[in-house]
């Protein structure tokens, strides 16, 4: 297979889960980066109107100027670096933060994606910590809201890059957004459980940023006392650990969490040994002692650990989560997560906000095609439905015969799975509502009970022009994928044109900005009267309580209903119990 055909490959499985990374092709986004440039040297002091410097305490950085989809024009600081390249002698350590830069920093074009499979040509580097900020203005009147997003990507994939995160809709209301990258893979998450790596280095960067934005962010315009933090997928897990790590505290102050979550059916891991030693494994290193095996990991090109996605998958490409948050040994380090994630919640060990969490209608439907049009692993799942199911669904694994029968039964009433529509329909089903559906479950109503301030609910369920998963044969979407309410929130040029400026898109475009404003400039989506927001007309969205579960359904138009998906996530609550 060439390298081209298996970048596609794996492009089809990271698509859907929101892990697309661009393959620069037929949409003009090569930028023709020389991996040689500085962004933190050279040229004049002086800003221009094309050229504005912002003052900053850390030192001047120079952006350009965009447009947004209405013409509206804004400033753009890109690639900035946040904290020290993590290579060589930092490699698989917590960031190094930046407090000065030397001379005016070049923040005029984008900086790389850190290391994970792309094509060739696409910009990536280890030396990937870098933080973007876009502003109407960085001499504002009044200091806006911050929109803090964290992407997704399975903590594998994605960046926080224009194309693939766009602020071209955003902008054109009255907040600043960040964008940001953060480490990868083994790169990122590298956990022995020991010293050598306690892990969660990839969230100790997010952490990095907030703090950088915190310093920072009103010479942009911004305020530092009004951060949003927001995500989806992988960066919503990572939004509701910022509310429970005591690295992140008084560094935000809303959060918006889109389709993932940490409190998962089983427990939060302490180490990732088993991740680790694959790693080792397809690079040619020792897989123990657990010294010689980082020792080795960390002489290797950080191409080839960022090449080696495939090779962690189990089934197929199963399991769709492989790093995942790791609740660290105390070894005299800062500590990114020391508690369960649900614990911490049940005992108000944690530092919550005004908070909205949300799930697509469909999520993970996509995921039964790639087997059910694959005979090999249609086959094998029905042979070794015991062994492959709780890799598939993200179970535990100890014991799991029992209640992966048990979900065989409810969701297949006991068939064989066979190419057709009803199996295709009820394993769509089986895999969202094991990968999202039931942690985002158990995240929105343990919130609910035990935060001190309100959780609004959503269902992202328009199906428009464009989704991360579209019908091969007429190119069409054929539900609300995961991911996909992104395309009305972010300008994702890797993939799909922009959204024009009126249709039914362009109304989903003005209802989600609209939302994402209200909340971060005031905590309350209802608030949006006196905000000249005639898209919100007639909202009224009630938080969620556990006795009056309502939720917003995001379609062509606005209503509340109640009880979201809690008819097929009953199973799972028996199958998997927890204390509310």
């Amino acid at each position: 297979m060439t390298t081209r055909a298996m970048f596609r490959r794996a492009l089809l499985v990271m698509c859907a889960l929101g892990t697309c990374v661009s393959t620069g092709a037929g949409h003009g986004h090569h930028h023709g980066h020389a991996h040689t440039h500085s962004p933190h040297t050279g040229g004049p002091s002086l800003g221009s109107s094309e050229n504005p410097i912002a003052m900053t305490p850390s030192g001047p950085i120079r952006g350009s100027m965009m447009q947004t989809r209405r013409g509206r024009a804004f400033e753009a600081y890109r690639g900035i670096r946040y904290a020290e390249p993590p290579v060589g002698k930092l490699r698989f350590q917590p960031p190094k933060m930046i407090e000065k830069y030397e001379g005016v920093v070049d923040a005029t074009q984008e900086g790389p994606a850190c290391p994970l499979p792309a094509p060739p040509g696409y910009y990536l580097d280890e030396d990937c910590l870098r933080i973007n900020v876009y502003t109407p203005s960085h001499k504002s009147k009044e200091l806006l809201p911050v929109v803090f997003y964290i992407h997704a990507g399975g903590f594998y994939a994605f960046s926080g890059r224009g194309d693939v995160a766009g602020p071209h809709y955003l902008l054109d209301r009255d907040i600043v957004l960040v964008t940001i990258n953060y480490r990868l893979g083994t790169l990122g998450f590298l956990s022995t459980g020991d010293a050598l790596a306690p892990g969660n280095n990839g969230f100790k960067d997010q952490v990095a940023a907030l703090r950088w934005v915190r310093r920072n962010i009103a010479a942009f315009g911004g305020d530092p006392d009004l951060v949003t933090i927001t995500g989806c997928s992988a960066g919503s897990i990572s939004v509701m650990l910022h509310m429970i790590s005591p690295m992140s505290k008084g560094l935000f102050h809303r959060g918006i969490s889109m389709s993932g979550s940490p409190t998962i059916p089983g427990p939060t891991p302490t180490d990732l040994l088993p991740q680790a030693r694959r790693q080792a494994e397809l690079v040619g290193c020792p897989t123990s002692p657990n010294r010689e095996m980082v020792d080795c990991l960390k002489t290797k090109p950080w191409k080839e650990l960022g090449d080696s996605l495939n090779g962690f998958y189990e089934f197929g490409f199963d399991p769709v989560a492989i790093w995942w948050p790791v609740i660290e040994p105390d070894v005299g380090q800062e500590r990114f997560l020391a508690i369960e994630p649900s614990v911490a919640i049940r005992e108000g060990r944690m530092h919550a906000v005004p908070h909205i969490i949300s799930q697509t209608t469909d999520e993970f439907f996509w995921k039964a095609f790639t087997i059910l049009n694959n005979q090999t692993l249609l086959d094998g799942m029905n042979k070794e439905w015991e062994q492959i199911a709780p890799i598939s669904l993200q179970v535990p694994r100890e014991g799991a015969a029992s209640k992966v029968n048990r979900l065989r039964q409810e969701y297949f009433g006991n068939k064989m799975l066979s190419n057709d529509t009803a199996t295709a329909k009820a394993l769509g089903y089986l895999y969202g509502d094991a990968i999202i559906s039931f942690p985002v479950h158990r995240m929105a109503n343990l919130m609910c009970r035990h935060s001190p301030h309100p959780v609004y609910y959503y269902e992202f369920a328009y199906v428009g022009n464009h989704s991360h998963y579209e019908d091969p044969v007429t190119n069409k979407p054929t539900g609300a994928a995961h991911h996909d309410d992104l395309i009305y929130l972010f300008s994702l040029r890797y993939r799909y044109p922009d959204v024009s400026a009126a249709g039914p898109d362009a109304d989903v475009v003005d209802k989600m900005t609209a939302i994402w404003y209200t909340f971060a400039k005031t905590g309350d989506p209802n608030a949006y009267v006196g905000l000249d927001l005639p898209e919100l007309s007639g909202l009224h969205w009630p938080a969620m309580t556990p006795d009056k579960r309502n939720y917003l359904r995001i379609d062509r138009t606005l209503s509340i209903r109640s009880n979201l998906k809690e008819d097929r996530l009953k199973v799972w609550e028996e199958l998997y119990p927890t204390t509310y």
